[in-house]
């Protein structure tokens, strides 16, 4: 990937995983390059189907593209930081994210957000005033 391109994306999230908002300074993992559309389900290597992705956002991601709702049930598209405004979707509570849609809520489940080891580590970041 050219350097302009990957900077693009960079400067776009503000350094920021575009899933869960954790900043790349606040990790020890290289953040990675996602293809919002996966490249198996005919995704390109755009800068409108690329964003920002902390290692766990993306390793949980993988090729998904949607999921169901573990309060519904119903299968719902995973969250698209291109066309879709996080805001919408998602909340913090402390180090909790919350879903406030059936996007959101199945997103945070996929990419499994909330897992202990990453609410504790976002805890953590809160103490120290760094999320």
């Amino acid at each position: 990937m050219p350097a302009s391109k990957r900077d693009l994306i960079w400067k776009r999230a503000r350094g920021r995983c575009e899933y869960c908002r954790l900043a790349q300074d606040c990790d020890v993992q290289p953040f990675q390059i996602d293809h919002v559309r996966p490249r198996k389900h005919a995704g390109r290597s755009t800068i409108g189907n690329l964003a920002l992705s902390c290692l766990p956002c993306n390793s949980y991601k993988g090729s998904n593209v949607a999921g169901y709702d573990p309060e519904t049930g119903e299968l719902h598209p995973l969250f698209n930081p291109r066309t879709d405004d996080w805001d919408e979707h998602f909340e913090y509570d402390g180090a909790v994210l919350l879903g406030k849609t059936g996007i959101g809520r199945t997103t945070i489940d996929v990419l499994r957000i909330n897992l202990g080891e990453r609410v504790a580590h976002r805890r953590l970041l809160i103490e120290i005033g760094a999320f």
